[in-house]
């Protein structure tokens, strides 16, 4: 018999959540064949078997969140099968002796089990001993929900001064969840962050419909929730400020149909991206303030250029990370767009391809929006919004002519980028593109 975990979705990822099951129980498995989608704080991703066999027991159906490491499901053989359906027929837990409900099946608990009933049984007679055990664990679990917590529920409670043993989690073991300390915060709880933040609404949202309407409800996807979450904190977190710059892409229009069969002959697809991420990565490094964060009193200037590239899904949103990217010439840029972007609409990315990223390009022009105005993806302070390359009547030398333009939009955290800063980013990254030099390539 083989436990399938929960698996560890990256350093700072502490549960996940089951989104599908690809196999139902009693069907046959083959090794690394997908068993299981699952979501947490940084990816969606198909899980692997990890043996082959027979799904034998799903523990955990979908929908739920557990701890990483948690046990999900076993696989064994179609003679564990029938043992599995055998347990089911047992007595329901409510007829089970109260001692033996809900104890976890670990070696642990079955050997404090002759204890337990032993203090159980004296339990009636020893009421102060009772009080001073309640005490203990009501100490055990506060102390649990102090150092169960992910990293970023953690930055979220320092930024907001917020003490976690002050929240009741909702998570496994009392952890205390993005949700929770989220909802905290927008109950007035919490004392306000120091430093600007967004603008709160001071009475609460109407209904969201009213008797007699007729609508259709479904619930929001893990994917959805967590964009939701991550975008709500995005806006309160930095002063958000927009500049927008035009830019002629004929040079880089021309360079692409150039060069286009060269690259497809080598494995890559040459697109506009590919060279805006060129330009970024050099504008990236003469503008360092661009590439930082802001902790607490502190910038912190980021060594590394680790590119986000903002991928549409069917259901959502997700930002693969190409880490130093400042390494790679615009062949291996362009090989490692498409690659990401391949995997990440098919639930290939590693948990470490989502994380770090120290900027974004997201690029709304693909659908045909004239310009985008993005929330920044913290803790970043800064993204790039790239509009749609279309053919536009401009002045080129006092003569009206057809070019292909672009708007190109930085949003930026005013805490830390002033329009200066902006100004002077968007005015070397649209020179770059204008006179894109072939040594470039």
């Amino acid at each position: 018999m083989t436990n399938v975990v929960m698996p560890q979705m990256g350093e700072s990822i502490a549960e996940g959540t089951i989104v599908r099951w690809i196999k139902k129980v009693g069907d046959s498995i083959d090794r690394d064949e997908p068993l299981f989608e699952i979501s947490t704080d940084k990816v969606d991703a198909e899980i692997p078997s990890p043996a082959a066999g027979v799904l034998t027991e799903i523990k955990v159906k979908e929908g739920e969140t557990v701890a990483v490491n948690s046990v999900v499901a076993t696989i064994g053989t179609a003679g564990d099968l029938k043992v599995s359906t055998a347990a089911a027929d047992a007595p329901p837990a409510d007829e089970l002796p109260a001692a033996a409900v809900g104890q976890p099946e670990t070696p642990a608990a079955v050997a404090a089990q002759p204890e337990t009933r032993a203090a159980g049984a004296a339990s009636a007679s020893e009421p102060v001993a009772d009080a001073v055990a309640d005490e203990s664990a009501s100490d055990d679990r506060e102390e649990l929900r102090r150092q169960k917590s992910s990293p970023l529920v953690r930055r979220i409670a320092q930024e907001h001064k917020v003490d976690l043993a002050q929240i009741q989690g909702t998570g496994l073991s009392g952890r205390v969840t993005k949700q929770d300390i989220l909802g905290y915060i927008e109950s007035g709880k919490a004392p306000e962050p120091a430093g600007p933040v967004a603008a709160t609404p001071s009475a609460p949202a109407g209904p969201a419909y009213k008797p007699g309407e007729t609508v259709n409800i479904v619930p929001m996807s893990v994917m959805r929730k967590k964009i939701a979450e991550h975008m709500v904190l995005s806006a309160r977190t930095s002063p958000h400020v927009y500049s927008v710059y035009e830019v002629n892409f004929a040079r880089v229009s021309a360079l692409r149909d150039k060069k286009k069969a060269e690259y497809d002959a080598a494995g890559a697809k040459l697109t506009f991206t590919a060279f805006i991420a060129k330009v970024i990565i050099d504008a990236l490094r003469q503008f360092p303030i661009v590439n930082a964060s802001v902790d607490g009193d502190n910038i912190v200037y980021k060594k590394d250029i680790n590119l986000g590239i903002a991928v549409a899904l069917d259901n959502g949103l997700i930002v693969p990370v190409i880490r130093n990217a400042d390494e790679k010439n615009l062949l291996g840029l362009s090989r490692a767009i498409q690659d990401v972007a391949a995997r990440a609409r098919t639930k290939k990315l590693n948990p470490d391809e989502v994380q770090a990223g120290t900027f974004t390009i997201t690029n709304p022009g693909i659908f045909g929006a004239l310009y985008g105005l993005p929330l920044i993806n913290q803790p970043q302070v800064a993204i790039l919004g790239v509009g749609a390359i279309e053919k536009r009547a401009v002045v080129v030398d006092d003569a009206i002519a057809i070019r292909p333009m672009c708007h190109l939009t930085l949003g930026y955290d005013h805490r830390l980028v002033d329009g200066a800063d902006a100004g002077r980013f968007l005015a070397f990254v649209k020179d770059r593109l204008e006179n894109f030099d072939d040594a470039w390539m």
